[in-house]
């Protein structure tokens, strides 16, 4: 996927992903590291690909992917100044699609569907109207498989953790 491995090879996705690496590096649980955003893009996929209405919508696997890689990209903003890591997702995210190599950019569209999904992929709110279709699926898949690639109930910093159980995957489910 062209497009994906531009995102991934940006100079601003690479700074950014150090910095959120070097902020987690003593994490002892729900690092988002490579294998986070990976696991993210292919529960995404398994999802929309399950999902009869969003089937119907065509989402490609590239936007999947690419806003698999971007959807918490904002935690090292979020860990320097306070900014929520959805809005620093979002803006660091638009930074990145408008600036990727020329042969491999997003459609200024596919781009407001990708911003779009980062910033409310962590609240069950509604997409703004003014957003397609595809954004608030695309939203909706990432925040469920950004909870369900968790594998809480394996963790063993499961009782430091300051999620509630509530919140936990204490089983195995998608």
């Amino acid at each position: 996927m062209p497009r994906v491995d531009a995102v991934w090879r940006h100079p601003g996705y690479r700074y950014a992903f150090a910095a959120l690496q070097q902020a987690e590096a003593n994490r002892i649980f729900c690092r988002h590291d490579l294998q986070h955003f990976l696991d993210v893009a292919r529960a995404c996929w398994i999802l929309l690909l399950e999902d009869e209405s969003a089937r119907d919508l065509h989402i490609p696997k590239d936007i999947v992917y690419a806003a698999a890689l971007l959807h918490d990209i904002g935690r090292g903003a979020e860990y320097e100044t306070g900014e929520p890591h959805d809005a620093a997702g979002a803006r660091i995210a638009r930074e990145i699609l408008g600036t990727v190599e020329p042969d491999t950019r997003f459609s200024p569209d596919e781009c407001a569907q990708i911003v779009c999904a980062i910033a409310h992929h962590r609240s069950s709110a509604a997409v703004p109207d003014a957003a397609a279709d595809r954004a608030a699926v695309l939203s909706r898949a990432l925040r469920r498989a950004d909870k369900a690639v968790r594998p809480c109930f394996a963790c063993p910093a499961r009782s430091a953790c300051n999620w509630p159980d509530e919140k936990k995957n204490l089983a195995i489910r998608m």
